[in-house]
């Protein structure tokens, strides 16, 4: 079995030799390795898009906006990914952010879940109506994992999830009220063994 660093590092050399700049191929390399360590087909997409790379013109989209289209060719999902983390601070002001016609979404992904660490925020994704939860670049949710990736996907729904707690008031202080048992009472002997206790003020 490969180790996560190997992967990352033929995977950065081989997208150099694909044609893209050692920046870029770095970070192709941490998000082939990131795919792979989920369990996702990394590798096997990576492949597949540097062979269509060579007979398909894919559109490279620099400034993202709330709504992309690409009516033409796809977008690269490489490219699309580095924009994507480069205009990230301006991006996640937006609620949802939509694009259409997306090369090998599931490269795009991995990008999206860097993102997701990178704000804080969670990212909830839909591709052609088939969602993906992304957990702070942590783990990934999904109905559909085990099914195959598509090449393409027609639309793209990208949704940032504002941080909240899963849980009322209500159930906070209850169980705040019963941590308060294990609460030690402050006692005399507890007050001469604390911090600073029984020094001299010589002022």
């Amino acid at each position: 079995m490969k180790s996560l660093s190997e992967i990352e590092t033929t995977a950065k050399r081989a997208s150099k030799a694909a044609g893209f700049s050692w920046g870029e191929a770095e970070e192709i390399g941490k998000c082939t390795r990131q795919l792979e360590m989920f369990g996702l087909p990394g590798i096997s997409h990576l492949n597949s898009y540097f062979r269509d790379k060579e007979k398909n013109t894919y559109e490279n989209l620099s400034l993202i906006n709330q709504s992309n289209s690409s009516s033409s060719n796809p977008y690269c999902p490489i490219i699309l990914g580095i924009s994507f983390l480069d205009q990230l601070k301006i991006l996640e002001n937006y609620e949802k952010i939509y694009f259409s016609n997306i090369a090998y979404p599931i490269i795009f992904l991995s990008f999206l879940s860097r993102s997701s660490e990178i704000i804080g925020k969670k990212i909830n994704v839909k591709f052609d109506e088939k969602e993906i939860f992304l957990n702070l670049n942590v783990n990934i949710y999904s109905n559909f994992l085990n099914l195959e990736f598509p090449k393409t996907s027609k639309n793209i729904e990208i949704n940032f999830i504002e941080n909240k707690d899963n849980f009322n008031e209500d159930e906070w202080r209850s169980l705040y009220k019963l941590s308060e048992n294990t609460f030690v009472e402050e006692t005399d002997s507890l007050k001469k063994g604390a911090a600073g206790a029984g020094l001299t003020d010589n002022d």
